[in-house]
């Protein structure tokens, strides 16, 4: 497998068999961008919509094959919405051969569909592919182009993917789907299951989507980082034991990084104030990975610092994960963008 090829793009229509679901929540314009981009490629899309109030639904309604609304009095997901698009897309068309999810907030690349279409046709034991998604505004803030740089890596076998994918229908049947209840980290787990089905990831080095992070303050990246905690411990709580035990070690460092290491520095006041010197370890921290990175590399300082930080906000995620758990209660989603003005037309939901 590693020897694979990307084939030259079929002049026939390659994307004709392809079906394609949008999910979006209070996107504003950011989803009318996102559906004109697929709209030329595919008549039969499906857009799920999880209680905007922004007018997504009637301006999305005459440029989809179908609205489909989520029933708000269950806790709403993005793999939920993903699951209720594929559902109803396999209505509306079931001999569908592949299915490109799109995230609301991203645009699709013109050439993208055919390639990718052509790329799993020709390899049957791959269970989906994806490529580069790219920031719209790397450079406008720091988060941004963190985002830019975490959607980035090298072309080949993946264990695992983002949200934008190119998936073969009968894979994601043949294990069940997304699981609806996870608020993050879904994409991944549905990964883990693929690949214990004997399916294969697939990384292409074409351009896929185009992304709007919008990240432009601090608690929102904090959010953001929550979020990710959050989806560690669950996921890894479902797969720990598994030959994969994905995202383990992502727990243990935040846990140690985030919780451990805070709790002994500080408790150990009690018998020595020289304990505080164990903080000591965090800007140690930030050297040591900022010059393991290239050293022409312009925001390594930055990206360093963050890589750290991050391990704070991930430890609240993943307390607020056992501690409900352990409550017996479900974890709202976490949102961490801020909605556009709301589009022209009212939301009209049903």
């Amino acid at each position: 497998m590693d020897a694979l090829k990307m084939p030259a793009s079929r002049k026939d229509g390659s994307s004709a068999g392809i079906g394609i679901v949008v999910i979006g929540r209070n996107e504003g314009k950011r989803l009318l961008n996102c559906l004109r981009s697929v709209k030329d490629h595919s008549r039969h899309v499906v857009y799920v919509d999880s209680g905007s109030s922004d007018g997504s639904v009637d301006a999305a309604t005459s440029l989809c094959a179908r609205v489909v609304c989520l029933d708000m009095t269950t806790p709403f997901t993005a793999a939920r919405a993903r699951n209720t698009g594929f559902h109803a897309l396999m209505q509306i068309r079931p001999e569908t051969e592949f299915v490109q999810f799109v995230d609301g907030d991203c645009r699709l690349d013109p050439k993208w569909l055919d390639e990718a279409a052509t790329f799993l046709a020709a390899h049957p034991d791959l269970a989906l592919v994806f490529g580069r998604r790219r920031e719209i505004y790397p450079n406008v803030t720091i988060y941004n182009t963190l985002c830019d740089r975490e959607w980035d890596g090298p072309a080949g076998e993946a264990i695992e993917c983002g949200g934008d994918v190119l998936i073969r229908t009968s894979a994601l049947k043949d294990v069940g789907g997304y699981l609806d209840d996870l608020i993050g980290g879904e994409e991944p787990e549905l990964c883990v299951r693929l690949r214990t089905a004997g399916w294969k990831i697939w990384r292409l080095p074409v351009e896929m989507t185009r992304h709007d992070a919008a990240i432009t303050r601090f608690s929102q990246w904090w959010r953001r980082s929550v979020r990710c905690g959050h989806a560690y411990a669950q996921v890894s709580s479902l797969h720990g034991r598994s030959p994969f035990r994905i995202w383990s070690r992502n727990v243990r460092r935040s846990v140690v990084w985030g919780g451990l290491i805070p709790f002994i520095a500080v408790g150990g006041c009690a018998l020595h104030p020289a304990s505080l010197a164990l903080l000591a370890i965090y800007p140690l921290q930030v050297i040591r990975l900022a010059r393991r990175a290239t050293a022409e590399d312009p925001i390594r300082w930055q990206q360093a610092a963050f890589a750290v930080a991050g391990k704070f906000p991930e430890f609240q995620g993943i307390v607020q994960f056992h501690l409900n758990r352990l409550l017996g209660r479900h974890q709202i989603l976490i949102e961490y963008k801020e909605p556009l003005p709301a589009l022209d037309q009212p939301c009209r939901l049903g």
